[in-house]
């Protein structure tokens, strides 16, 4: 019964929507951080990089093909790849999020800050209703309830 199951969860595009969980929900506390640490003079905000870690994305899919026994490898480099046991690992760079050195010492500007805390959370989000649509119907089908 379990092989069952786990086969049903890592078909399809579950391992991607999780992955995706996963890096979202590190970028949101980076982020937060970030913001909290605004007017900390000489704080150096650090990042994830969404769309290197798409592009990592996209090629472990490639390379994984339709068969669930696949595992979904993700290498973004530094900040993001899968561990040995096949969960995602998150590091958050300590490179300039922005070519700017402020007076001060510190290396982002609020706004920015704020644009990637939204858009960090509008994926978030989507990624977690797809999950949570996939699973309701799994639920209902084991129940006969479609």
């Amino acid at each position: 019964m379990w092989m069952f199951i786990s086969t049903l969860t890592q078909r399809g595009s579950t391992p991607a929507l999780e992955a995706t969980l996963k890096f979202q929900h590190e970028r949101l506390k980076v982020v937060a951080e970030n913001v909290a640490n605004f007017g900390t003079p000489g704080y150096r905000a650090r990042q994830l990089d969404a769309k290197g870690f798409q592009r990592a994305l996209r090629t472990a899919l490639t390379e994984r093909g339709s068969d669930p026994r696949n595992p979904l490898r993700i290498d973004a480099g530094r900040e993001a790849r899968s561990g040995a046991d096949g969960r995602l690992i998150v590091t958050p760079s300590d490179g300039p999020v922005e070519n700017v050195l402020f007076h001060d010492g510190t290396n982002a500007s609020l706004e920015r800050q704020m644009s990637e805390l939204a858009q960090a959370a509008l994926t978030h989000r989507v990624a977690s209703e797809l999950l949570r649509n996939k699973f309701d119907g799994l639920r209902k089908a084991i129940r006969g309830t479609m």
